[in-house]
């Protein structure tokens, strides 16, 4: 009699056991994308890194502007990995003078940077002329690493500056900041479109992926998930381009002209001129020193 009790209790827990692991094997999906749209809602579009009292915040968003597109041009023009390494150090200084969380700047740039950057320098690896790694006929290049390495810290460092500057910059004062220097209005639409519509378009994946959870309660065979992932592609662009016209029909309802507004003003002052000339110093100096080593 014990023995059946006892083997009652472990087919129990082996039953209860079951949809937790299946919950864990299947829920990766889910979770990914969840974590993904609240990453980007947190940090992007609640602006909470903006809002903080750091350094980068309390800068002119014009100047701040001319900063980010004077250091990517010294980034693409910098042919030293050695000066691009320099570079990257003071924008680390600076995320940190701005409260900028490391692990959050630093993780969301070179986990996927590598991984697309390396895909394109593949070739280059192999193919490039010059001395091989390790005397091998068909092994590495060395002037093929010594160019991959260079590719990756540019894009490294310019997707650095990308997300450094959206972080401390609300989107409007970006915006507003690119119509004072006379960036083309479709322009500048188009980039106001696409910010509104991210989020919404990451959580209508969401909600697809939470109503098909609520609705499972039984296994589905490899077929059948294809079958539904296909549909669901379907599903979500048609969606997509039903929420762009939705999207665009509500932002005409509020008043929306196609002129950015925002309830700062602008007043360059001297600190702000101070930090546009410390930018073009280091761009200056991250320039020569990549000629110097180069």
């Amino acid at each position: 009699m014990s023995t059946i009790v006892t083997e009652t209790k472990s087919a129990s827990r082996n039953r209860a056991a079951s949809p937790k692991q299946k919950s864990e094997k299947s829920g990766w999906l889910e979770k990914t994308v969840a974590g993904i749209a609240s990453s980007v809602e947190r940090a992007v579009f609640t602006e909470e890194h903006a809002r903080k009292a750091g350094w980068l915040q309390g800068v002119d968003p014009r100047a701040k502007l001319v900063m980010f597109v004077v250091l990517v041009l010294a980034t693409s023009l910098t042919g030293s990995v050695l000066a691009l390494a320099l570079l990257y150090g003071l924008i680390l200084l600076a995320a940190r003078a701005s409260k900028v969380p490391f692990d959050f700047f630093v993780r969301r740039v070179w986990f996927g940077i590598p991984f697309f950057a390396g895909i394109v320098v593949v070739p280059a690896l192999f193919f490039t002329p010059g001395p091989r790694l390790f005397g091998w006929a068909y092994g590495l290049s060395i002037p093929g690493l010594e160019g991959a390495a260079l590719f990756i810290s540019r894009v490294g460092v310019s997707v650095s500056l990308a997300v450094l500057l959206v972080l401390v910059t609300p989107w409007a004062d970006v915006l507003k900041s690119l119509q004072a220097f006379r960036v083309p209005q479709i322009f500048i639409l188009l980039l106001s479109m696409t910010y509104r519509y991210i989020f919404l378009f990451l959580r209508s994946a969401n909600g697809l992926f939470e109503a098909r959870k609520s609705r499972q309660v039984g296994r589905t065979s490899g077929g059948e998930q294809r079958k539904w992932i296909t549909g669901s592609m379907g599903s979500l662009m048609h969606r997509s381009f039903k929420m762009s016209n939705d999207v665009y029909a509500a932002m005409l309802a509020r008043g929306f002209t196609g002129q950015v507004r925002s309830y700062n003003t602008y007043q360059m002052k001297g600190s702000d001129w101070r930090a546009l000339a410390l930018s073009v110093i280091v761009a200056v100096l991250a320039f020569s020193l990549g000629k110097l080593v180069g």
